[in-house]
């Protein structure tokens, strides 16, 4: 067994790989750029050695710096994790001539399947299913619409080197296929240096199915169940789930099967994932494989009882297998909910900067440790007051949650999600309490269209129905009363003039436009000391008991018997003295006011925000790689003006309407923040 380990990656597969490294007694060594020098990885790890600047380009995909890490510090192998040089062939047989171990499968694997083209037609000799399209890499875009007619629309535009989603379009029409070809060669040219392009039918109503598997240098290759990954936005999985509520024992049993056969054609030798794309009719067609370790690799841990991570490095030692196909188990449902710096309220746009708090909720069960299951676990790189940089993908962490059924699963998901703290910037917990409430994810009828289909306009605060609207209502105003006692027991206040409580209030709710719903609600049997209370909202009665401490955003409790988690802030909206309350996805910014303080209210002047429409402002942080329009320039709806890149996705500011622009405030190169002015009309 090795000694020592580096881990070519960052963020939370680098302290996932960290940690079962530990468990084994294998010392680490971490790899950190400029950006990441206060990274949580780099803190777990045993040693740390700097490789670049902050651009991945500079630091995490240079291969000579990390052989050469390898050297200074002894490393007998490497762990690549995912994305950057993962599945790079030229890496891997690096790494192998330079007489260090990869922990991966061997280099000639990854050329074989790591390239979709070339996967593709070893599948076809494999006679394992493909997808009808054209294989070849295309040279132009003219040559791209002539062969997506070909094929017939709707097709799919591929970068051979991608994943991740990036390189990666869907196309409808010639116009779709000829900007599609282009931007994708461009994004696979600046994310994997490798511009080829391939186009295939796009199979409309399909899931996103994948097998685990398993091989070692003895020949043996085992299938680990099927993961379900058709919860996707804009080709990125956002759910992951184990097994899947679709296909029958028959199904997984073919799928498995064949995807032995695949690994076993190219003589794989690690973890490994064969992805099939899945018809309503349990059709299935090979897709890709992907030959490392995947972001969703411990909802198959938990079902299975494994540590992948440990059975790869055992592997990649020489160990045979400890394990046959018929001792695979298959226990219970596992979820995950992948956590991404993201605004779901502005289109999902990247959010940068300082986390101001993270609180994961309680973890029951642990990475590298499968004896703890059926509960929760966090996977994450960062920590509370860290810094998201921009130069990186958005995820900041890997909600994982096993149930004794799917549920069951759900029901532990939607609670853990309750209880996860994050502040200073956006996250998309929202959205993701959002999709486990949907009807149709509920009943498992959906597939890899189900975001488009559901959510096609964008996603937005009324997309979160509540069960029961009027709880949030109650817990602000109990958690008022709570502040209010505190507050009416503070000594030295002035005769006649101390705080007063009272027992009635009215809970103001606040929305952008000014208009304010009143709800007036009674909080009775107040018990300082056991911290419950009787709350009535209209009709309805809430019997709520917490002992959370005020200031703290997490609040735990019980109503009417029932255990609830939800998140109460103080001056966190518009109003310094309003209250946030947030559960299940939905929030509410609520003023508890007396009656009399009320009625007041109505008489205040509402005031309008300022006009912005002759600015064009950046809907997020970023750089500012192009400005393409000059002052003076008579510009129209619907032309280009800018583009922002950060965690490496490009996007692009298109004018609303027509004007004249008057000035640029930003120049190229910039480092933009949320709501930056860029440029203004005239």
């Amino acid at each position: 067994m090795f000694k020592k380990i580096l881990i070519a990656n960052r963020g939370e597969i680098a302290c996932r790989v960290i940690k079962t490294a530990k468990k084994m007694g294998i010392l680490t060594v971490a790899v950190y750029s400029d950006a990441d020098k206060d990274a949580r990885h780099v803190e777990l790890a045993d040693e740390a050695v700097h490789i670049g600047a902050s651009p991945s380009r500079e630091s995490y995909l240079q291969a000579d710096r990390i052989i050469a890490a390898c050297k200074q510090t002894g490393a007998e192998a490497v762990h690549p994790g995912y994305g950057f040089l993962s599945e790079n062939e030229a890496f891997a047989r690096k790494v192998e001539e330079e007489g260090i171990v990869f922990i991966g499968p061997k280099h000639y694997s990854i050329a074989a399947m790591g390239d979709k083209i070339a996967s593709k037609k070893l599948a076809n000799e494999a006679k394992v299913n493909t997808i009808p399209g054209w294989n070849d890499a295309i040279e132009t875009a003219e040559r791209a619409v002539e062969i997506a007619r070909d094929v017939g629309y709707p097709v799919m535009i591929k970068a051979s080197a991608g994943g991740g989603g990036k390189g990666l379009r869907v196309a409808y029409n010639d116009k779709d296929a000829f900007d599609g070809f282009t931007s994708c060669r461009n994004e696979a040219r600046n994310s994997f240096g490798d511009d080829r392009v391939f186009i295939e039918k796009f199979v409309e109503e399909p899931r996103h199915i994948e097998i685990q598997v398993l091989g070692d240098a003895h020949g043996n290759v085992i299938y680990l169940n099927e993961r379900e990954c058709s919860i996707q936005r804009r080709h990125q999985k956002v759910i992951e789930e184990a097994p899947s509520p679709f296909i029958s024992e028959a199904t997984r049993k073919a799928m498995g099967e064949q995807a032995v056969a695949l690994a076993k054609a190219v003589k794989y030798q690690s973890a490994g994932t064969v992805e099939f794309v899945v018809g309503k009719d349990q059709s299935f067609y090979f897709l890709e494989m992907n030959t490392r370790l995947q972001v969703e690799h411990p909802v198959t841990e938990a079902i299975t009882g494994l540590d992948l991570v440990e059975l790869m490095i055992r592997v990649a030692a020489g160990e045979k297998l400890p394990l046959a196909q018929q001792d695979v188990k298959r226990d219970g449902w596992a979820i995950e909910c992948r956590i991404n710096a993201e605004d779901p309220f502005r289109n999902f746009l990247p959010s940068t900067g300082r986390l101001v708090r993270f609180q994961p909720p309680k973890e029951t069960m642990f990475s590298a440790d499968t004896k703890h299951l059926y509960g929760v676990r966090v996977d994450t790189g960062v920590y509370d007051g860290g810094e998201i940089p921009m130069f990186y993908d958005s995820m900041i962490a890997k909600l994982i949650v096993h149930g004794r059924d799917r549920a069951h699963a759900i029901a532990l998901m939607r609670e853990a999600l309750n209880g996860f703290v994050i502040r200073g910037i956006s996250s998309n917990i929202p959205f993701q309490a959002a999709l486990l409430a949907h009807p149709k994810f509920v009943s498992g009828e959906f597939n890899t269209g189900f975001i488009a289909e559901h959510y096609g306009k964008g996603f937005h605060a009324e997309d979160v129905p509540h069960d029961d609207p009027d709880f949030l209502v109650a817990l602000a105003a109990f958690m008022h009363r709570r502040y209010r006692a505190r507050a009416s027991g503070i000594s030295g206040q002035l005769e006649g003039h101390g705080v007063k409580v009272g027992e009635q209030f009215v809970v103001v709710l606040m929305d952008d436009k000014g208009e304010h719903v009143h709800k007036a609600v009674s909080v009775t049997d107040f018990h300082g000391q056991t911290g419950s209370s009787a709350v009535a909202v209209g009709d309805r009665s809430y019997k709520i008991d917490s002992k959370a401490a005020l200031g703290s955003i997490r609040v735990e409790g019980n109503v009417n018997g029932r255990a609830f988690i939800a998140q109460v802030e103080r001056g966190a909206g518009k109003n310094p003295l309003s209250l946030r309350v947030s559960h299940n996805g939905t929030q509410i910014e609520g003023l508890v006011l007396s009656p009399l303080g009320a009625r007041l209210l109505k008489l205040m002047p509402y005031k309008a925000p300022p006009d912005l429409s002759k600015f064009l402002m950046s809907p997020m942080p970023g750089l500012l790689v192009e400005v393409s329009v000059k002052p003076g320039q008579q510009v129209q709806a619907g032309e280009k003006l800018a583009v922002i890149e950060a965690m490496k996705m490009e996007n692009v500011l298109f004018a609303t309407q027509d004007g004249v622009v008057a000035s640029i405030d930003a120049a190229k190169g910039e480092s933009l923040s949320v709501d930056q002015v860029i440029m203004e009309f005239a």
